[in-house]
Parts: structure tokens; sequence; C-alpha cells
């Protein structure tokens, strides 16, 4: 069993941290925030995501998981390093790299013996040899390295099930005996691996992105000319969905696609291929119709009601999907802003992400549960598909509405049963 040094514990290296550890390595997660390690270390998870919270205490107190914020407590003890810091968008759509490398220099500087460092972080083609260039500017004569890209696939609220049931492993690197290392920390796992050039493996992480995001867009634009000939989306992306050359998934119509990865993902590739001298004319449409989406969600709403200006409007769902708290370029606050701005008053219900979400609406009213949302509200918006609302007593709903509008972002309920109930309902491309 291997001593492994995880570089940043957000969502990706606090799930591969705790999972290493539950393998039976020894891990080190190690993150600059003194007081988000303070959490961890008393087994406090600082982020909502299933099965996470248990595996991190059971590592724990079976001392397999320690958290620091001390590079040289860590990395000279371990083999292998992970950099799992963030890569968020910068103004221009390329990815902000000072996190990568502040982290790559302070690995450098920790370094002893031979370390095989992991880029696991999205990170744009070529950072192998950033990283690279900065531990070498920076280590110790002694130490010696090797560079690795291990792309990441996980879905936010699937991240456990994700690690231990992984659809690929992808490594990368000109060290083919790093590459090998790396491959046998996943060894039990017995999932197909791609080996290949670190450029390669870094270009595939973007691509896989990319046309997942792609998919929803043009879903959504189908959905959108579905709505303007009379033609039902769920069942043109069932049959769609059926033919084993295109497959069912993600092809649900909705309010579009956010999170940490897909947006900013599909903006970095756009940039790269700009620099690279090429035209990404189709990332472009697949971000502008994903905030377009956003949009036509209000005007929608806005048709149905005449006036925003005065209206009570409930919303379930602030997360930009389900079973995550997380509510980073989540549709929902995109969506809350333009009806603050058109003059309604608004009231939100999550089970997980009303705190994240004042963090970018300080102001926002927020209810105890689903029912208290709508009490005297004069439409009630669905926007993130958690069950609890799939289950929701809609007959109750009704009554509580003060005008029975139901404006369904995910088409989670069938429009005739809800009609039938009494509420004038929308959906997406229905």
């Amino acid at each position: 069993m291997a001593t492994i040094s995880i570089i940043g514990t957000g969502y990706v290296g606090l799930v591969y941290g705790a999972a290493f550890a539950d393998l039976g390595n020894h891990v080190y997660g190690v993150d600059i925030n003194q007081e988000k390690v303070k959490l961890l270390q008393s087994g406090v998870c600082p982020i909502f995501e299933p099965g996470l919270e248990e595996m991190l205490q059971r590592n724990l107190e079976a001392g397999r998981l320690e958290f620091t914020s001390s590079y040289a407590e860590s990395v000279p003890n371990s083999e292998f390093a992970f950099i799992c810091v963030d890569t968020p968008s910068a103004f221009s759509g390329e990815a902000d790299m000072r996190m990568v490398r502040s982290a790559a220099e302070m690995l450098g500087k920790a370094l002893s013996g031979h370390t095989i460092i992991i880029n696991k972080s999205t990170m744009p083609i070529g950072s192998g040899d950033l990283v690279s260039s900065i531990v070498e500017q920076h280590r110790n004569p002694d130490a010696t390295f090797a560079v690795v890209s291990n792309p990441e696939f996980l879905r936010e609220g699937n991240a456990v099930r994700d690690v231990f049931q992984p659809s690929r492993i992808v490594l990368g690197s000109t060290n083919e005996d790093a590459c090998a290392a790396v491959s046998e920390l996943y060894r039990t796992l017995d999932a197909p691996t791609v080996v290949t050039d670190t450029r390669t493996a870094e270009m595939i992480k973007y691509a896989s992105n990319a046309i997942l995001a792609t998919r929803i867009s043009f879903v959504n634009e189908i959905a959108q000319i579905c709505e303007g000939v009379s033609a039902d989306i769920t069942v043109v992306s069932r049959g769609m969905g059926l033919d084993p050359r295109i497959g069912p998934l993600f092809l649900d119509a909705g309010i579009g696609f956010g999170g940490s990865c897909f947006p900013k993902d599909v903006r970095a590739l756009a940039h790269m291929a700009a620099e690279a001298g090429t035209h990404p004319q189709l990332l472009h449409a697949v971000l502008e119709i994903n905030q377009d989406q956003r949009r036509r969600f209000v005007h929608k709403l806005q048709d149905i009601l005449e006036d925003l200006n005065g209206k009570r409007i409930a919303v379930w769902g602030l997360s930009f999907k389900q079973d995550t708290d997380d509510i980073r370029e989540s549709p929902a606050i995109d969506v809350i802003r333009m009806l603050l701005q058109r003059g309604a008053t608004v009231i939100a219900y999550d089970p997980a992400a009303m705190e994240n979400a004042r963090t970018e609406i300080p102001d926002l009213e927020t209810a105890e549960n689903q029912y208290d949302a709508v009490d005297g509200a004069d439409a009630l918006i669905l926007i993130t598909p958690w069950n609890q609302f799939r289950q929701a007593n809609l007959g109750r709903v009704r009554e509580l509405l003060k005008t029975p509008v139901l404006l369904d972002g995910r088409n989670m309920y069938e429009p005739e049963d809800v009609r039938k109930q009494g509420f004038i309902y929308a959906g997406i491309g229905r």
C-alpha cells in the first residue's frame, strides 16, 4: 500500500483522498485553508456528497487519513502527490492556473527522494509540461520526480460511486514506469485503462465534458423547436435514444447545464482552440444555447403571469443538480437574479444548498421546507430535480399557491396529470 499526498481538499481531492484511504493506503489531505483543515481533522465534511462523510470518518478513525496545512509534513513521506486544486475560469475563458502554479512550487520545495506527481485537476493542454518545469525549478537537487496526467471523471452526487466504479482510468506521461505505478493504485477497481502521452490525456478530459455539454445544448435547442411545432421533446428524446448510435444519456431537455465542470471546461477548450488558430464555433454555440435556455425560462414565466413586478415566486432547487450542495454556475442563481431584476420577490427551498446560495445572493429569502416556500406564492418554478420534489403532494401545493402556476424546468411531472389537479403548467419543449 502507498503513501499519498492529496493537494487540495475540494470536491475532487476530498473524495479521492478518502477513497484511496478506504483502499488501504495512507493518505495526507493537504490544504492551505487552516480552518478547513481543522474541520476535516474533527471529521466534519465541508461538502454535501452522498457517502462521503461516512467514508471520511471511517478512515480518520482507522488512522489511514490525515489532514494538514503543511507540505513539509506530508510530501516528503509520500510516493505519490495528486494535484487536486481548483482551475476556475479566468475573464477570457481560459483556466486560471494560479493555484496549480502555487501547488507545483510548494511541491517542488518539499520533495524528497522520488515522487510521482499526478495532475488530477482539469488543466489546459500542456499543463504536464508546466507543472514539470515549475517543480524542476524549485526542487532539491537530490529529489527526483515524474509527472502523470490522470484526469477525473466524477459526477457530483455520484462521486463516491464513480471513484470505486470508474468507467475508465486515463493516464498520460512520457514516463512509462510512472504510468505503471499510478495504474497500480487503481488495480483493484478493475477498470479499462487508457495509457497515452500527457497532452492526449489532458484532451480526453476536455473533449469528454464538451461532448456531454453539447448533447445537453443540442436537445435543448430541439426542445425550443418542439415548442414551436407542437411536438413533445420527452418522446422525441426517447425515440432518439433508442438508436444505439445515439443512446439515451444526456438527452433530457431542461433549463441547461451548470456546475464546476461543463461551463468552465467548454469555455477553456474554446479558448485553447482559438489560441491554436482554429475556429471553435460549435463550442461557442453550446454555451450560447445554454445561457439562452435560462432567459427563455424566465420569459416563459413572464408570459404566463403577464407581469413579474410585485409577484411572489417560489423556487424549488438551488444546487446545479440534485444530490449536491454545489451552486457554482447553477441555473437557479441566474434565474433568481433575473426574477429579482424584474421586480419579483423570491422565496426558495433546497435540501442542501441554501447556505451556499446565500453566498451568491446574500438577501435571498429561504423556506424551512418545500411547502412553506409555495405558501401564498403566485407561481412555483422547479429548477433542481431532487427526488423529494418528484414525490411532493401536488394537491397540497395547489392549495397553498395563490395562483396555480407550475413551471417545470426539468420536465419532472406529466403535464396532463398536473393540469387535472388544476394547475397552469408549462415544461420545456412540451
